[in-house]
């Protein structure tokens, strides 16, 4: 039984996008190209990798299983074509990283910018993404590397096919026009309930803090302004016309507002994750090495 790769890459993306339109178009295939060669695929394995009810598709278990495989054997090709690339000794070649908005900012810029002067050979890839989009998108293959952070309560959604590397802490700030004073005492949210408050689009990381966090202490919040950029949000609270509450990590020091810590406080986690079943190309090595060596830095500075 030999395994055609560009069959595994479908098994993969079906098991991370759920339907076989979707790997259709990821792959700028027909559905009906895709659902041919999966069934190639499962002539060559002579195990049942799919269960069609109607128009849907699942995953057996024997297909969940050669699709983590896959993914697997589909990233040692690439650490395989890197390494070759590399037979210089320097490390060469592509990484595509995520992050989310505010980790761009503070760390991928950065780190951006010094792999172009240290590692020249390097072409870093850079996307943002939200956290809750990151994790599936590494899985799928998408991302080499990302930079996520945990929700709320502290928890961090794992995955056995996920590895995760502590970056950095960032506490959860209340954010107030500059006009408003006691910057330094710790915010009592059920003071700010009457507010008019700003968050992000629904079922966003930030949207879903904003909202769980009111709720706890006790009100639902007067939502003025939902905005996709935390830009458009800061000139919204600098305006006095909300206020908010974000990350410390995503307030831009250009606009005029006010940060307060919370009395009852909110810190978050951020990590980079990697595939823990897969081998990193020496130019994601040291992608890594370099995001760990700046988040330090960054907390030490702090």
């Amino acid at each position: 039984m030999r395994l055609n790769t560009a069959r595994l890459e479908m098994l993969s993306l079906l098991d991370s996008l759920g339907t076989m339109r979707a790997v259709a178009t990821a792959l700028h295939l027909s559905p009906s190209a895709v659902s041919a060669q999966l069934a190639v695929l499962e002539a060559e394995t002579r195990t049942e990798l799919l269960r069609r009810t109607g128009r849907r598709v699942q995953l057996t278990t024997a297909g969940r299983t050669l699709a983590r495989h896959a993914r697997v054997i589909l990233d040692q090709i690439r650490a395989a074509e890197a390494d070759l690339r590399g037979l210089s000794g320097r490390a060469t070649g592509p990484v595509r990283l995520a992050a989310f908005s505010s980790a761009v900012r503070a760390a991928v810029i950065p780190l951006a910018a010094r792999l172009r002067t240290a590692h020249p050979g390097i072409a870093l890839e850079v996307a943002e993404l939200d956290p809750q989009a990151s994790l599936p998108a590494l899985r799928r293959g998408d991302y080499d590397i990302i930079v996520t952070a945990d929700f709320i309560d502290g928890s961090m959604p794992l995955h056995p096919d996920v590895q995760t590397i502590p970056l950095l802490t960032d506490d959860i700030v209340l954010v107030t026009p500059r006009s408003q004073t006691g910057s330094e005492t710790p915010a009592d949210l059920a003071d700010f309930a009457e507010a008019a408050w700003s968050i992000d689009m629904p079922g966003t990381y930030l949207s879903n803090l904003v909202t769980s966090t009111c709720r706890q202490a006790g009100f639902e919040p007067v939502v003025a302004g939902r905005f996709a950029s935390y830009e458009v949000l800061l000139a919204h609270v600098e305006a006095g016309l909300s206020v908010s509450l974000l990350p410390e990590l995503a307030v831009d020091r250009r606009y005029r507002v006010t940060t307060r810590p919370l009395r009852r406080p909110l810190t978050r986690h951020i990590y980079a994750a990697v595939r823990s079943r897969s081998t990193l190309t020496a130019a994601s090595q040291v992608v890594l090495n370099e995001l760990r060596d700046l988040s330090a830095a960054s907390a030490n500075i702090v």
